[in-house]
């Protein structure tokens, strides 16, 4: 059976960074590959720090082709609903995503990742986030409602064994950024009816609008994914991470196309309060297809 990268189902964490690279001119993308590779363990524990590393899909396929499957794409076109609403797409060659129990140790270890690949890509985007009030988003919601629990999340978002890239996921990055003032001047009832559940409990309204966050994004109907979403920011500028995986990338696109309004016309009610600021797919390998130089030490 392959291996994930652990870090993909390592809940709890209070602290996280995500750091996205580009590589530099000149230089082979087999450099970036064993570069990070050459981050795991033991030096990736330190600390009790995970970190989840992805690529590009089209570069990964350059490298490892019979360890990725055919139909993964980058993000390489924006999502633009049919009012021109609009999803960049700000696609990088590289994700190296770091959670742990604090930040001094995240920022700690960022610095390290950062010069650890300093000779071969330059950080792109770099965003720090953080838990809030244990599962809730900046919205005030729960967030992940409907996420897997994680007996069932592997079956959901790892590659199974026998296909190509087998232990791998797809990940879906974005950051969105949230228009506070307007969201919390509206009411309760206003703000139920945009994300489709109820602020107590998260309990899905029986006659929710069509336009809500959930009947837009509904893992029935598109497909399961596994969030790992974290909010980012200060309080004059903040937002949502989201991190989302899957087996494979039909649910992640589908959705944002529902959201966008491409599939229907109708779209996301929450996209009039949030404003989506990059957009990124990254191929996550199994620990094994990482360790692109052939070393299983």
């Amino acid at each position: 059976m392959s291996t994930p990268q652990g870090g993909i189902f390592a809940l709890g964490t209070s602290s996280h960074a995500y750091l996205e690279f580009d590589l530099r001119e000149g230089v082979a993308e087999e450099a970036l590959a064993s570069a990070l590779a050459g981050l795991r363990e033991p030096r990736t524990t330190m600390g009790g720090v995970n970190l989840v590393m992805g690529f590009r899909p089209t570069l990964w396929r350059a490298l490892q082709p019979d360890a990725m499957p055919e139909a993964i794409e980058d993000f390489d076109r924006d999502v633009v609903g049919p009012d021109d609403f609009t999803m960049p797409a700000t696609q990088h060659d590289a994700v190296v995503w770091l959670s742990g129990s604090a930040y001094d140790v995240i920022f700690d270890m960022s610095l390290g990742v950062i010069r650890a690949l300093g000779s071969v890509a330059s950080v792109a985007d770099e965003t720090a986030s953080w838990p809030y009030h244990h599962d809730l988003d900046l919205t005030g919601f729960i967030d992940g409602t409907e996420n897997p629990t994680l007996i069932d999340a592997a079956d959901i978002v790892l590659i199974p064994d026998g296909s190509a890239g087998a232990g791998g996921t797809i990940l879906l990055l974005q950051k969105w950024r949230h228009d506070a003032a307007t969201w919390t001047s509206l009411p309760v009832e206003r703000r139920e009816h945009v994300i489709g559940r109820r602020l107590a409990d998260s309990t899905e309204l029986e006659d929710k609008p069509d336009d809500s966050h959930v009947a837009r994004t509904d893992q029935d109907v598109f497909g399961k994914i596994f969030r790992r979403n974290t909010p980012y920011g200060t309080v004059l500028d903040h937002g949502t991470m989201f991190v989302g995986f899957a087996a494979e990338q039909r649910p992640l696109s589908a959705m944002l196309q529902s959201m966008a309004g491409s599939t229907n016309g109708t779209r996301d009610a929450l996209t009039r309060y949030t404003t989506p600021l990059t957009g990124a797919y990254y191929f996550v390998p199994s620990a094994r297809d990482l360790r692109v130089d052939g070393n299983e030490g």
